[in-house]
């Protein structure tokens, strides 16, 4: 009994074309979903969500520092069609977070524009924010478990990020990254396929 009531309620919390909270985004395509339940969920005017896309449970989408916050650039948060965003994981933006199309991710995948600064003794670094800087991920990546995408990366079209790694610079197309820093360990080259990098 238990069982079946929590499979209604995430049903029915799912958000989809037409829910009511579907219509405060700027851009909601035809069979995405957000699965139930979301973690936090706000700025939703400057988030665009392309078609057939899923956020995956216990996922936050943020854009801006909280709810109700104004901002100047008209999309902060955009994800492409087809795109799979696993359980868990957080797409937090102050100014531009831009993911392709069919770009799928492992659980607990963190991107994000933005991080905090810690130069100011006086205040606290959870109050201190550095410059934003944009970050873009290509179509057709794949980002494994818990891979972190800090301000400023460009992840190529088709590149694999290793599960674990943290991406702080450019990843070219067709490539397969690990570590922390992420580092490029295979290239695709025409006539050789895929051949490591020394």
């Amino acid at each position: 009994m238990i069982d079946r009531v929590w499979d209604w309620v995430v049903r029915a919390g799912a958000i989809k074309p037409g829910h009511r909270r579907a219509r405060r985004f700027a851009a909601f395509g035809v069979d995405t979903v957000i699965c139930f339940p979301y973690v936090a969920l706000f700025g939703e005017r400057y988030i665009r969500l392309g078609r057939g896309s899923v956020i995956g449970p216990y996922s936050s989408l943020s854009a801006g520092v909280g709810p109700g916050q104004v901002l100047d650039v008209e999309t902060v948060i955009a994800i492409g069609d087809r795109c799979v965003i696993g359980r868990g994981s957080s797409i937090v933006a102050h100014n531009h977070v831009e993911i392709g199309n069919d770009v799928w991710t492992g659980p607990n995948v963190y991107v994000s524009d933005a991080n905090h600064g810690y130069e100011d003794r006086d205040v606290p670094p959870g109050k201190q924010f550095a410059a934003t800087r944009p970050v873009r991920i290509g179509d057709r990546a794949w980002l494994g478990t818990g891979v972190l995408v800090m301000p400023g990366a460009t992840i190529g079209r088709h590149v694999v990020v290793g599960g674990g790694s943290v991406v702080t610079g450019d990843l070219p197309d067709y490539s397969v990254a690990v570590g922390n820093p992420a580092r490029v360990v295979r290239r695709y080259v025409d006539g050789e396929g895929w051949v490591p990098v020394d």
